[in-house]
């Protein structure tokens, strides 16, 4: 099975390489807006790897399979083995050399690499949001906070948080405001409540439903910038597996079964794929691609759904992450059953 590794290195490699551009165009779109400091792109991009490795071994190994027995079922050598008295099982054995250790690298990353990671990218989301950082603003733009709030300034020297030629805009509670400033200073001591002293300016309020709205020149004017809103809480992605077990929240109890099931579902995803991956001679060990591509669909996203009906308590607990599980066993009981031939057996 030395193939069906280096197939599997390939695939996965080229997968991680796709998803961290992906993910590194994601975050730098948000360090250009102003919304994230751009220190902080390139560790959340890493933690993002880390944590999609879970499902990208997983399909790796499952894609990497098909084709590689694929390939052999083209070229007749597994018929040819199967006609010299070799059993089908062997097939299953040999996958399962590669499967298990795989499927015990994912459930390590689901339920320890995957809420540590989630903790790491939830404290630097929370680190680089929730002050007013003028060092990740960008001159001449409208730099748009998570809360709505949204900064243009003509010149901004970070070294001192100072911006001249400022225009800023607020909204809260129905209430919109907006600032225009020749000068104005940032003070970041308390990150929790950042203040913009601005200076030489004008200030507009208009409250939206009413005609309450009202204008004022000053020349010196300090304002609250509310910071991005905190996480409420830690969300279930980022709790440890203790935490997990003591919780009977329902979205807890779904993250939970979601972490024990990656291992199991590695693993008896990569067995699907070997009755999958039959051709005939010479047809190509690509044509079984489009089948599997089906098959995988429907398992990601009947995983998905399960796990959604669980925390939204539509679907009971007891069966919950597990049902995707079972009925993929149930499936490969089946092919085993098949390849051994003994529903021949029984029903001679």
């Amino acid at each position: 099975m030395k193939e069906t590794r280096n197939v599997v290195l390939m695939i996965v490699g080229f997968l991680i390489f796709i998803f961290t551009i992906y993910s590194a165009q994601r975050y730098l779109t948000d360090a250009a807006n102003g919304i994230l400091a751009l220190k902080a792109v390139f560790v959340i991009v890493f933690y993002k790897a880390l944590i999609a490795l879970e499902m990208l071994l997983p399909i790796g190994l499952y894609v990497a399979t098909a084709i590689s027995l694929g390939q052999r079922y083209s070229d007749s050598e597994i018929t040819a083995a199967l006609a010299a008295g070799i059993s089908p099982l062997r097939l299953y054995r040999g996958i399962l050399l590669l499967a298990i250790p795989v499927g015990i690298a994912c459930a390590i990353l689901s339920m320890y690499g995957r809420p540590w990671a989630y903790a790491h990218i939830d404290q630097l989301m929370q680190q680089s949001q929730s002050s007013f950082d003028v060092s990740h603003l960008q001159a001449n733009k409208f730099n748009i906070e998570d809360d709505g709030t949204m900064v243009h300034a003509q010149t901004i020297t970070p070294s001192d948080n100072h911006i001249k030629n400022t225009f800023i805009y607020t909204t809260d509670k129905g209430v919109t405001k907006v600032f225009r400033s020749q000068v104005a200073s940032i003070d970041n001591t308390r990150p929790q409540s950042p203040i913009a002293h601005l200076q030489s300016g004008s200030a507009y309020t208009f409250e939206h439903g009413s005609n309450n709205d009202s204008q004022q020149t000053y020349r010196n004017l300090a304002i609250n910038l509310k910071p991005a809103a905190d996480y409420e809480g830690v969300r279930s992605k980022a709790k440890s597996m203790q935490t997990l077990d003591r919780s009977r929240d329902l979205s807890d109890i779904a993250e939970r079964q979601w972490r024990q099931t990656r291992g199991i579902n590695a693993v008896l995803m990569t067995l699907l794929a070997i009755p999958l991956s039959r051709v005939r001679p010479r047809q190509g060990r690509f044509s079984v691609l489009l089948p599997l591509a089906l098959v995988f669909i429907v398992i990601f996203f009947a995983g998905n759904i399960c796990r959604t009906l669980v925390s939204n308590g539509m679907l009971p607990p007891v069966i919950g992450g597990w049902l995707v599980s079972w009925v993929m066993l149930l499936g490969n009981l089946y092919f085993w059953v098949r390849d051994s031939s003994l529903l021949k057996k029984w029903f001679k």
